[in-house]
């Protein structure tokens, strides 16, 4: 991770055991951060928000080519965990005030992610493992750390791989997604920081990770067991 995360755990010092071998199949050298970035210009060209999920179901799996196809497993790959993650972290009921309210926005944000990703990738849609959070989500203060580095990671993740995204309409959809892993991140890190460090924007530019990278962090988490 960058320097700019010495603050916080990465996601290779949460855990040590675990897989994500079915994960990392077909997948090389790239993101989840920049699979989002370079969207973010076609969006800003004029589509409205309401249209983006419509405009990223419509490229319909079938039809994308294969390099896209598993930039989207990957991406949905990590949505599935950051959704299950929030799920589970409303569910245990530990989380009060601000960060209770951060985990159910959240939360029905990953699950969106989620569905227009799976619907967009059809059949070639890659199956939701199985997760095992380690008791991250059963103290507000664990919650809030695990959380900060899994935004972190995801935005790095999607920045890594936009500039590999070849349909229009996927880059597009994923520029409407790498702000709010963005603002999620910064969310978490005030509520965090209370205005002290970690600050919400630490730095002037954010660093990407390439899909190995990332995928090789998830793994030493131990969070995805199959």
């Amino acid at each position: 991770m960058s320097p700019t995360h010495d603050e916080h755990p990465t996601l290779a010092e949460l855990d040590r055991d675990g897989a994500i071998e079915e994960a990392a199949a077909g997948v090389d050298g790239a993101t989840r951060a920049a699979f989002l970035r370079r969207t973010g210009a076609l969006v800003g060209g004029g589509m409205a928000l309401g249209a983006i999920p419509i405009a990223l179901a419509g490229a319909e799996g079938g039809g994308l080519p294969s390099g896209d196809v598993k930039i989207l497993n990957f991406a949905l790959t990590l949505e599935y965990l950051e959704a299950a993650f929030y799920k589970e972290a409303v569910s245990k009921g530990a989380l009060k005030g601000g960060a209770a309210t951060f985990a159910q926005t959240v939360s029905e944000h990953e699950a969106a992610h989620v569905e227009t990703l799976k619907k967009t990738l059809g059949s070639k849609a890659v199956a939701e493992p199985k997760f095992d959070f380690k008791g991250t989500t059963s103290s507000e203060g664990t919650f809030l750390k695990t959380s900060m580095t899994l935004e972190d990671t995801g935005v790095e993740a999607y920045e890594g791989q936009v500039g590999n995204i070849k349909t229009p309409a996927v880059l597009m959809a994923a520029g409407s997604i790498l702000p709010v892993e963005a603002r999620h991140a910064s969310w978490v890190r005030d509520i965090i920081g209370a205005g002290k460090a970690p600050t919400p924007a630490p730095a002037a530019f954010n660093p990407s990770m390439s899909m190995s990278m990332v995928l090789s962090a998830v793994k030493a988490t131990g969070f995805i067991k199959a």
